[in-house]
């Protein structure tokens, strides 16, 4: 099952589920030695993993102080730090690793402590957009050691999804072009089809043996992470086809423009959207990277003018005790419970079903993504349950991806080989495929009460209104 040998010495940085659900991947598909992989983390989740692999675990959190002179001794050329921790800034860790020669890779662009919610800065300065443009910034032309940022399964993974379906939608409806060979024929591709909106559309109905109990956040991924996330603005791809901003809505002064942000957290904004096994639901618009990098990544443009964007968002219906938990994080004024528990050994059913809604083209709705049940996830790999797995086997494909093409420099899943991707992290997906629909974000809607939507464009984000 081995992919790849690596002599180098590995740092994971944070073991929280993820980093302990991507441990057994990584030693089973590419060949290193125990002795060169070393965890670094902020406290003592994941040491009874650590050791049931013979790994080297430091509990020392990295500080803006002390990381360099931690990680120093450990990463030189040619070895690789993997991030998959909260609160450690990823544009430090980035920078150090180009000073090192080493490569890189993260699920998210993490600030330091904090960063997410310093009411000091504006709702702009601490968004995901804003984040983005800082990483994407440390792109200077030279020749530079491979640096992945954000992929896991969303960021990431869904960004390969997107292209997939790209493919299936011009096949399934006659559209004769040629295969992309670029980031400009992959937009002009969408825009042929005629795709306005990109919801990436997630239900999670993995359900625990133990019930959530009071002043307890609970969760099936990173609670630190869900709760920094959700707190910041909610963001999204703003579409050259929409015709105004949301009453809350405001445009970035710096950047691509590919994105708006609303004066609100994202988990308490909540959208339309529609998965193949739920059906119709409301997520939560919780800020993702993907949401603006492939927003940007499909624009075309003539010279400076603006000819083409899909409006994109993330659309999350967490697990049930999770939304539970966000209800009461809200009453508390977005303060952490005092108890939190993450949902692995103890998810007794549920299914997580991730991917992406294209809508707009000639056959409607078209989802294409991975529904992964809580059984299957077991049998595939331990230390995980389904959300998890979804997102440690899209790491290690980007892992092997960075080792195969070291001089990237620095790159999103966007502009990553998705076929490669995919075909390293699908044995672990469960089902993946995908299906038509009818639904638009107007199905059902001004049955109770009168409503100010635009029939004659259902994918118009006014229609996907706050609820």
């Amino acid at each position: 099952m081995t992919q790849i040998t690596f002599p180098g010495n590995l740092v994971i940085v944070g073991f929280g589920s993820i980093g302990q659900g991507v441990l057994p991947l990584l030693l089973r598909h590419i060949a290193l030695d125990h002795s060169n992989i070393t965890i670094i983390t902020a406290d003592e989740r994941g040491r009874n993993v650590a050791n049931e692999y013979g790994i080297q675990f430091r509990n020392e959190p990295l500080t803006p102080d002390n990381f360099e002179a931690i990680l120093e001794p450990l990463l030189s050329d040619g070895d690789f730090l993997l991030n998959v921790s909260v609160d450690v800034s990823s544009i430090a860790l980035i920078q150090f690793c180009r000073q090192r020669g080493a490569l890189y890779l993260d699920t998210c662009i993490e600030p330091w402590a904090g960063g997410y919610t310093d009411t000091t800065l504006s709702a702009s300065l601490r968004s995901n957009y804003a984040f983005r443009e800082t990483a994407l910034a440390l792109r200077d032309g030279v020749d530079a050691p491979t640096a992945i940022i954000t992929h896991g399964a969303n960021p990431g993974l869904v960004s390969h999804f997107v292209k997939q379906a790209l493919l299936n939608i011009a096949a399934d409806t006659g559209v004769k072009a040629d295969r992309p060979k670029s980031r400009r024929e992959w937009a002009e591709l969408m825009q042929l089809l005629s795709v306005k909106a990109i919801h990436i559309a997630e239900r999670d109905t993995q359900v625990s043996s133990l019930p959530k109990q009071k002043n307890e956040f609970v969760n099936t991924w990173s609670i630190d992470g869900f709760v920094g996330e959700g707190c910041q603005p909610a963001e999204l791809g703003w579409g050259s086809h929409e015709k105004a901003l949301p009453p809350d809505g405001a445009r970035h002064a710096f950047g691509s423009d590919a994105a708006i942000y609303l004066q609100r957290p994202g988990a308490a904004t909540q959208v339309r959207t529609w998965t193949p096994s739920e059906g119709p639901f409301h997520g939560y618009l919780i800020t993702h990277s993907e949401s603006i990098s492939i927003a940007d990544y499909f624009t075309v443009k003539d010279e400076d003018a603006l000819r083409f964007r899909p409006t994109v968002h993330y659309a999350y219906h967490p697990c049930n005790a999770a939304v539970l938990s966000l209800h009461e994080l809200a009453g508390k004024n977005w303060q952490m419970q005092d108890s939190q528990r993450l949902m692995v050994d103890e998810v007794i059913s549920g299914v997580d079903e991730l991917g992406v809604l294209l809508m707009g083209h000639a056959k409607g709705a078209y989802w294409y993504g991975s529904q992964l049940d809580i059984d299957e996830a077991r049998r595939l790999c331990p230390h995980n349950n389904a959300t998890s797995l979804q997102v440690t086997s899209t790491i290690l494909a980007a892992i092997i991806y960075a080792l195969e093409n070291p001089r990237l420099g620095v790159v999103e899943p966007d502009e990553i080989d998705f076929e490669r991707i995919l075909d390293v992290a699908a044995p672990y997906l469960g089902e993946v495929g995908g299906t038509y629909s009818d639904w638009t974000p107007l199905a059902g809607r001004g049955q109770l009460f009168a409503e100010d939507i635009d029939t004659a464009d259902p994918w118009q984000f006014k229609n996907f209104r706050v609820v």
